[in-house]
């Protein structure tokens, strides 16, 4: 049979999923031969809030080549596919849909608006879906899950309850990290360090210099703090009053002496508002002091800023500063103050710390088991850095609020105010909950799962919960290796981003080359953890490796005829047994570097062979030879154990010569033969 002059993806693709899929070789029940051993992967959950972008096309590469290697090598193979609501992500981009619309969701009633986003969520489901599949991924679709799934839920809700019943879930008024803009809390995860030039003012508060860059909080300042061993302050006493003039009139001022005050910073003494401060908030609570309100949830001043009450921070702060002037409480103002502000991580909007009541989890408690596995090996990182990150964390971990003022997510059983959950509070269950989820055995044969392969911003976020909730929950870790990739990148080592115009959109790369050109540009070359800049030039050298591959295919067809390789005289000439020898060599070479994760190393490997000493040597040597029934067996036999080196990176023009080759033992699909070694 001959292939078609020219290799076409558009004409291919989709006929080749299709294949696929109606094989059923993606479920791991399917697979043919005793398969014992399981290698799983669980998706991580895509967003179903808009497109794959090229982060997404990188993951679904990388984990497709895992599970098309593994299945091959004859492992019960089971890469689970899923999708996430992403609570608040989602919700922004939502709200970003409706103003764009003219519409605000404050004006809509809370089912209203979890309507409109649930349909939102479930047409990108479908999309996102099908973009997936265009990326060549053999997931088992039957096995499919989103995070608000009923039987997700309940697993959810079931840690919940377990973590309330030990103790390890409080409800408490607290500190938090409030988005004006979104009006919801955020963990200190969800928060963006920003630096900011700002005006800093050196203000006199009695008989002491106070320094601060947020005048507008200081309306309830009545606590003045110094360090105990602070020699300059040696004659005040803790709890001593002092009266002064301030802002809005004289006040009674209270002496606190704490040891957090840094003594060489400015002069060592600051006044506290604890409402709006997370130190000053802890100096409150050890010394069991007042707390008082100056900012609204809104971002405008509240009535004890006298006049200034309703005005906006940035509206009321010159303003401020005017009135302190002419009271003469103004000593010196520094102009270019560097220092680093919190802001909201999806819109900028600086963050204002306020006190609300709220969920909390204790993390600590949750922490030392999953820094005790870590530690012990349990759970390997590639990049092997990535470990030191995670117990740094870990080591250092903060109780976590867990509840978000938002309508779209899973809401908290039993809160009056219909609070949900963070997402990654659902999405840290993953793993397990999927696989409980499932089919009846499926958590006993395929947890601890193999791989989890994520990006290197998600070290906090969730691989290190997913580690601490699973050890909570199974007493086991959650997976065995953690695979870290760096950013996509564009072709100058730009981030990507709507504003630059320079996001590369992978589905466009797909229309003009082919997924198995955009593959092979994502990996070649592309070691873990680092970033990578996706360059179109890239891409189109890899389109033309693959016409390569299918011209080279089209020759050696054209070579052999109709004859089955089985049938062949096997006897080889002593140069092509050379040649064999070296294609061996090269499968165990590959087979090293994608056992050790080394896939930018092995699909390096693979071009050059095919390229330089498939193509230009040994089908050219076949053209002058004499020996023409060893030179058939040996480019038949090549071209076959390429085409399955390939395969886990470049699976559809793989596929579809595989489909014509005449051999007499087919599988059905090049995706479960027997890997070569």
């Amino acid at each position: 049979m001959e292939l078609s002059p020219q290799y076409d993806p558009k004409q291919t693709e989709d006929k080749i999923y299709k294949l696929w899929e109606e094989s059923g070789f993606f479920n791991p029940d399917n697979l043919p031969g005793k398969r014992k051993k399981p290698f799983t992967i669980i998706m991580p959950p895509t967003n179903a809030n808009g497109n794959l972008h090229a982060g997404h096309a990188l993951v679904m590469t990388i984990e497709d080549i895992m599970t098309r290697y593994k299945r091959m090598r004859g492992f019960r193979a089971l890469w689970l596919p899923g999708l996430d609501h992403a609570g608040f992500e989602t919700q922004v981009v939502y709200e970003k849909k409706l103003e764009k619309e003219g519409r605000s969701r404050f004006k809509m009633t809370p089912e209203e608006l979890y309507k409109e986003i649930w349909d939102f969520t479930e047409e990108n489901k479908t999309n996102i879906k099908n973009q997936v599949k265009k990326m060549g991924s053999s997931c088992d679709w039957s096995r499919e899950k989103f995070t608000l799934d009923e039987d997700i839920v309940k697993t959810v809700y079931a840690t919940f309850e377990k973590l309330k019943k030990d103790g390890l879930i409080y409800k408490g008024k607290k500190i938090i990290n409030w988005c004006p803009k979104h009006q919801t809390s955020l963990s200190d995860l969800e928060t963006s360090d920003t630096e900011k030039v700002d005006k800093f003012y050196y203000l006199k508060y009695g008989p002491f210099t106070i320094a601060t860059a947020r005048p507008e909080t200081k309306f309830g300042d009545k606590y003045v703090v110094m360090h105990p061993k602070d020699k300059r302050y040696k004659d005040y006493r803790d709890g001593q009053k002092i009266e002064l003039e301030w802002i809005n009139g004289p006040i009674t001022a209270t002496i606190i002496k704490d040891n957090v005050i840094d003594m060489d910073f400015g002069t060592g003494v600051m006044t506290i508002t604890p409402w709006h401060d997370a130190v000053d908030f802890g100096i409150a609570e050890r010394h069991n002091l007042e707390k008082e309100q100056i900012i609204d949830f809104y971002g405008r001043l509240l009535p004890i800023a006298g006049k200034f009450a309703g005005m906006k921070i940035a509206e009321a702060r010159p303003l401020i500063i005017e009135k302190l002037q002419t009271k003469g409480l103004v000593e010196k103002v520094e102009e270019n103050y560097k220092h680093i502000t919190k802001t909201c991580y999806k819109c900028g909007t600086l963050i204002e710390p306020q006190i609300k009541e709220q969920w909390f989890l204790k993390m600590e408690p949750l922490a030392k088991p999953a820094i005790k596995a870590i530690k012990k090996g349990d759970v390997k990182f590639i990049p092997e850095h990535y470990k030191k990150i995670a117990l740094h964390w870990l080591n250092n971990i903060i109780d976590w609020n867990i509840s978000r003022q938002i309508v779209w997510g899973m809401t908290i059983p039993g809160d009056e105010e219909h609070q949900v959950f963070d997402t990654w509070f659902s999405s840290g269950q993953w793993p397990f909950a999927t696989l409980r989820a499932g089919r009846k055995n499926d958590f006993k044969t395929f947890f601890p799962t193999d791989v989890m392969e994520t990006g290197g911003d998600l070290i906090f976020f969730w691989v290190s919960r997913m580690i601490m909730f699973s050890l909570y929950n199974t007493k086991k870790v959650p997976f065995k290796t953690v695979y870290m990739h760096g950013l996509v990148l564009d072709a100058k080592g730009q981030k990507m981003s709507k504003s630059k115009g320079n996001v590369i959109n992978p589905l466009d790369l797909i229309e003009k080359f082919g997924t198995d050109a955009l593959r092979m540009g994502l990996v070649v070359g592309n070691t873990p953890g680092t970033s990578l800049p996706l360059d179109e030039n890239k891409i189109r050298a890899y389109r033309n490796f693959a016409n390569k591959i299918w011209n080279a295919s089209r020759f050696v067809l054209g070579q052999i005829g109709n004859s089955k390789s089985e049938t062949r005289n096997r006897k080889l000439t002593a140069k092509d047994k050379k040649h064999l020898a070296g294609f061996k060599k090269l499968a165990k070479e590959v087979t090293k570097q994608m056992d050790s994760y080394k896939f930018y190393i092995a699909s390096e490997k693979i071009y050059h062979y095919f390229w330089h000493t498939f193509c230009d040597k040994i089908i050219e040597e076949s053209k002058n030879t004499k020996n023409k029934a060893s030179s058939q067996h040996l480019l038949l036999e090549i071209l076959t154990g390429s085409l399955k080196l390939l395969h886990p990176f470049m699976p559809f023009i793989t596929e579809e010569i595989y489909q014509q080759l005449p051999l007499k033992k087919k599988k059905g699909c090049i995706m479960i033969e027997e890997w070569p070694l």
